[in-house]
């Protein structure tokens, strides 16, 4: 049971380190945010661009989709209560689900203004301190994607994922009127054209982004490397074949609980059945970090 013992407090240090990664990111994203929105605005203004102003925008609501994650985060550490015994992790799922609903608002828009700028025959006209200024933020943005996508990767955290993927979205939207910088004065429909090429993009990592979140909140077979992983300490443990079935996870953002079945024989001393599945229950919260429920089936 010692064992026990410190394998949670390796867990409760993992859900901690994950808890400051999200909050670290949240906010250097939310400041990273304000600043282009100011440096995209000031120049939207002086150019005058109504392209650059709306990109100025569209960067300012990503930081709401950053305050999200870092709510999602906070809620996501709360730990368990009497009315919530398994903690507060979905929080994390539902502020990804949150993030997708706002990233399909983006590409919607998106695709309505390039369509009717391909109705309007309208070319994109910048200047070169446009050029900067969009350049500066395509940039900034992506490096923005790249380390949220991949700490949300590391971490295991599907909302961080869907903040990188936001931040990829700024960062497109942002190229595409770079494009429209260089290539804009040659082909008039540049702008259009990319426009609803990207929006088909975004639409494709929303979908992503929601199908993985609404997945782990209703449920998911157990995958192939923790069956083999169970099958492994089992043999560890005992010489019995346990026959493992029915087994269900049950995803609670930073907490899982697995259920199954073992086949032990029938006339097995109950004391001697309840060590093994004991056995058992501790090697795969000690290795996998899940909290197992075992119950016993005999083997007639």
């Amino acid at each position: 049971m010692k064992g026990h013992g410190h394998s949670a407090s390796v867990h409760r240090h993992g859900i901690e380190r994950k808890t400051a990664t999200g909050y670290i990111i949240s906010s250097l994203s939310i400041t990273v945010n304000v600043l282009l929105f100011a440096l995209k605005y000031w120049v939207g203004l002086l150019t005058p661009s109504v392209a650059i102003m709306a990109d100025a925008w569209h960067t300012l609501s990503d930081t709401l989709t950053s305050l999200v994650v870092l709510i999602g985060f906070k809620v996501s550490a709360i730990p368990p209560d009497r009315k919530h015994p398994f903690g507060h992790g979905r929080a994390e799922l539902i502020a990804a689900l949150i993030v997708g609903i706002l990233l399909a608002l983006v590409a919607f828009n998106f695709l309505v203004e390039s369509v009717h700028r391909l109705i309007d025959r309208q070319a994109a006209a910048y200047g070169t301190l446009a050029l900067i200024a969009v350049a500066v933020s395509v940039v900034s943005k992506e490096v923005m994607a790249q380390v949220s996508i991949r700490a949300g990767k590391r971490t295991n955290s599907p909302s961080l994922i869907a903040d990188g993927w936001h931040h990829r979205s700024d960062a497109i939207s942002s190229l595409l009127i770079l494009v429209g910088i260089v290539l804009g004065g040659q082909f008039w429909w540049t702008d259009g054209v990319l426009g609803i090429m990207v929006s088909v993009l975004i639409f494709y990592a929303t979908f992503e982004i929601m199908k993985n979140a609404i997945s782990h909140l209703l449920g998911e077979e157990p995958g192939k490397e923790i069956i083999a992983g169970i099958d492994d300490l089992s043999s560890k443990i005992t010489s019995y074949d346990l026959q493992i079935h029915d087994t269900k996870m049950h995803d609670y953002g930073r907490h899982k609980e697995l259920t199954l079945h073992i086949y032990l024989p029938a006339e097995m001393k109950l004391s001697e059945a309840h060590e093994i599945a004991q056995k058992l229950e501790i090697g795969i919260w000690k290795q996998m970090g899940i909290g197992a429920t075992i119950h016993v089936d005999p083997l007639d």
